[in-house]
């Protein structure tokens, strides 16, 4: 009998994580290789929330919590919820996790019965189908290809669900797309989802505060009221305020979601750090026109990057709406072969070969749900991006027909 549990042989490890791990294995044995997999940004956490954090700990704020959050960080994200998307909860509506990823699988693991369905469309974050098998449900992928800007359509919801849905996740900005919806493709999928009471909506705004081009940011309950009763509204500070090691994310929802949340993690890591919940009340009570000028910042990497990639041949990269990833079709290289004679039959072939000749390491589209693609992340230097883009553009031309 083996000693590795049986529900673990339907999971894989994060690609995402593997081809950072790997980057830095590489560049720990002397390669140059540029790392563009990270989902990371570069930017340094702000000083107001790095001295709220060193004020906890030198007033001896660093006992245990409440399992779900400080009453001070709670009452900060109801503020937040109230001024930026004109939700209104009450502290015991909010949940506080290590990560928005521990909200959406305590979350999954707190209403999932064996064989309830959760619809996800692709291209996905790569952990939402794994998070669903383990909590014994069953992913229900939707593809979003390139022609539809990789967005769920009303039509194609509305065939997905069946009697046994039991969640829509909803990423928007999105990872790894960078696809966005405005608020007239989100009304059509709440419209939806307004005639299947029985589907409850899990909606990732993670990238909320990276839109590009004046597009208006909008989550399901905000668009739709009839939902507020059967939507998990799930944020975080990981990205807007580069805080991605503080491990603070949040959800606003249903009084008995959140206490069926609070249940769970009182049995696996209990409360997040006391330290980095006061310093996230400073990111979410503090100063905010730093968010702008950073997302500026992304755009103008973005443009640099969606140029170079379309000068590549074989590759057509579309311009993303938000986030700060670009999700690049690499169809025009496939049954192409390498200097070294390999034919590339996919997406992960492809990659591979950018990392071996040119040590830029990038996530294959496959990890996603939808190929032949591959996912960059721009959250890195300026001067970075141009040189893997370069790197890129040369790899691409010595592939042969």
């Amino acid at each position: 009998m083996s000693i590795i549990a049986s529900r673990l042989s339907r999971i894989k490890p994060s690609p995402t994580i593997a081809v950072t791990n790997k980057a830095r294995e590489l560049k720990a044995a002397g390669r140059d290789v540029i790392g563009l997999g990270a989902g990371e940004p570069d930017f340094d956490t702000p000083d107001n929330i790095k001295a709220a954090a060193i004020k906890a700990i030198e007033s001896g704020d660093t006992k245990y919590t409440a399992v779900d959050g400080t009453p001070a960080l709670k009452k900060a994200i109801c503020a937040k919820f109230a001024r930026e998307n004109g939700l209104t909860y009450t502290p015991d509506q909010i949940t506080v996790g290590v990560g928005g990823k521990q909200v959406l699988y305590n979350a999954l693991m707190a209403t999932l019965n064996p064989g309830d369905e959760v619809i996800i469309p692709a291209p996905y974050w790569v952990s939402y189908p794994d998070m669903v098998e383990l909590a014994e449900g069953a992913p229900v992928s939707v593809s979003c290809p390139a022609e539809q800007g990789f967005k769920l359509q009303p039509a194609d919801l509305e065939k997905a669900i069946t009697p046994k849905t039991k969640w829509l996740i909803l990423n928007s900005p999105s990872n790894p797309s960078g696809a966005a919806y405005t608020r007239a493709e989100m009304k059509a999928l709440t419209d939806v989802l307004v005639k299947h009471p029985h589907v409850w909506v899990m909606t990732d705004d993670m990238y909320e505060h990276l839109l590009y081009d004046g597009l208006e940011f909008v989550t399901p309950a905000q668009v739709e009221p009839a939902l507020y009763d059967r939507t998990l509204t799930v944020n975080g500070v990981s990205k807007s305020y580069a805080m991605t090691g503080w491990r603070i994310g949040y959800a606003g929802g249903p009084k008995d979601l959140i206490k069926a949340i609070g249940v769970i993690q009182s049995q696996s890591t209990s409360n997040p750090t006391s330290i980095a919940q006061a310093a996230a009340v400073e990111a979410l009570n503090g100063p905010q026109d730093f968010i702008k000028e950073r997302a500026e910042v992304f755009r103008q990497r973005r443009d640099l990057v969606v140029s170079m990639l379309n000068q590549a041949n074989g590759l057509t990269c579309p311009k993303p709406e938000g986030a700060f990833y670009v999700y690049p079709s690499c169809a025009g290289t496939i049954g192409k072969t390498t200097p070294d004679g390999k034919v590339i039959e996919s997406d992960e072939d492809f990659v591979t070969y950018l990392l071996e000749s040119e040590g830029v390491a990038v996530v294959q589209g496959s990890a996603f749900g939808l190929a032949p693609h591959f996912r960059i992340s721009y959250a890195t230097s300026t001067e970075a991006l141009e040189e893997a883009c370069k790197r890129i553009q040369r790899a691409c031309g010595n592939l042969r027909a």
